[in-house]
């Protein structure tokens, strides 16, 4: 470990809590599973598979902006970051980012898997040698602690939110993430965003019905990690990967189908499954800039600026929280 590296703050949800969730998402009339558990170590690394996909445009084009505009957001951001990133992942945006800043005072990445934030915090703690890295596992969604650096003085807490993330969520559950994150960076704190835009149908199913099968394999790979970890039954072939876009909401939804009539237990709970009925388990909602401009400044952000590429079919948002902005809450924390 290089002196420069914390050792990882935990704050994962444990089994108990993996359980329960499963459990009642699984109880309602239309299932669902949330889209955290996808992220085992074999779910993080199909999902990083994911984003070097032809058809999956998101992160080949806010890479572009980040290489593009990197110097620009720095610049907005200003020195003496504490740079927290929600759901890191492989955090290879991120070093696009810090390769700009100036005098960080801290990197603090999030993030629920434990192997593939070891793995990325050191790669980074590696390569900035003199920035503290000081990684975190949790769900970015609940209440954790924010470790404080021995290093650099914090002028500004950040987060980073990169990879369209914040379309994972509902709106009205973004609207308290939003919220709950503008409470975290404090007054005079930002957010730094990436956010997906309202495109047409074609491109964005072919986002998420690959022709390798990669996202279909990520897609079940989530029951895999539920019968390893949880002890459920699934019959991983008895389901196959569906994602198809639901115009009135603005999102597509992502699914497993049931391929025949079938039980599966978890835990002692008997779930029945009819042939062609569906367990949702994503959803990624796309925005308008007008949109989520709304969404942002009803959670207490302003939108300070906004890059996109040539063909506005991704935004890097820039959210400010002012300097004498009063408490308020969108309704709910995460």
């Amino acid at each position: 470990m290089t002196d420069n590296l914390r050792v990882v703050s935990d704050f994962s949800p444990d089994d108990e809590v993996m359980l329960a969730e499963v459990l009642r998402g699984l109880s309602l009339p239309n299932k669902n599973i949330p889209s955290l558990y996808f992220y085992d170590q074999r779910g993080s690394e199909l999902f990083d598979a994911i984003t070097e996909l032809p058809e999956y445009y998101p992160t080949r084009t806010e890479i572009a902006i980040l290489e593009q505009h990197g110097a620009e957001m720095a610049a907005a951001l200003g020195p003496g970051v504490r740079l927290i990133e929600l759901g890191s992942g492989s955090a290879v945006k991120t070093e696009l980012l810090l390769a700009n800043l100036d005098a960080t005072a801290a990197y603090v990445p999030v993030e629920i898997s434990l192997d593939h934030l070891r793995a990325a915090a050191a790669r980074i703690a590696a390569d900035f040698p003199d920035l503290e890295v000081l990684p975190v596992t949790a769900d970015f969604t609940e209440p954790f602690d924010l470790p404080e650096p021995t290093r650099g003085k914090v002028r500004r807490n950040v987060a980073f939110f990169p990879g369209s993330t914040i379309g994972n969520f509902p709106r009205s559950m973004a609207a308290d993430l939003l919220d709950a994150t503008r409470r975290e960076v404090g007054p005079g704190g930002a957010m730094l965003v990436g956010v997906d835009l309202e495109k047409d149908r074609a491109t964005l199913e072919r986002a998420y019905n690959d022709a390798a099968g990669v996202t279909a394999e990520f897609n079940l790979n989530l029951l895999v990690r539920l019968n390893r970890e949880l002890g459920a039954d699934f019959d991983v072939n008895g389901f196959r990967h569906e994602a198809v876009w639901d115009g009135a909401a603005g999102r597509i939804e992502m699914r497993l189908v049931s391929l025949r009539a079938q039980q599966v237990r978890i835990a002692g709970h008997p779930f029945r499954f009819e042939p062609g009925e569906v367990l949702v388990t994503e959803y990624s909602h796309k925005y308008s800039l007008a949109g989520f401009r709304a969404l942002a400044e009803g959670a207490g952000f302003e939108v300070a600026r906004v890059w996109t590429d040539p063909e506005q079919l991704f935004s890097v948002q820039l959210l400010v929280v002012p300097e004498t902005a009063a408490p308020q809450s969108s309704g709910g924390g995460t």
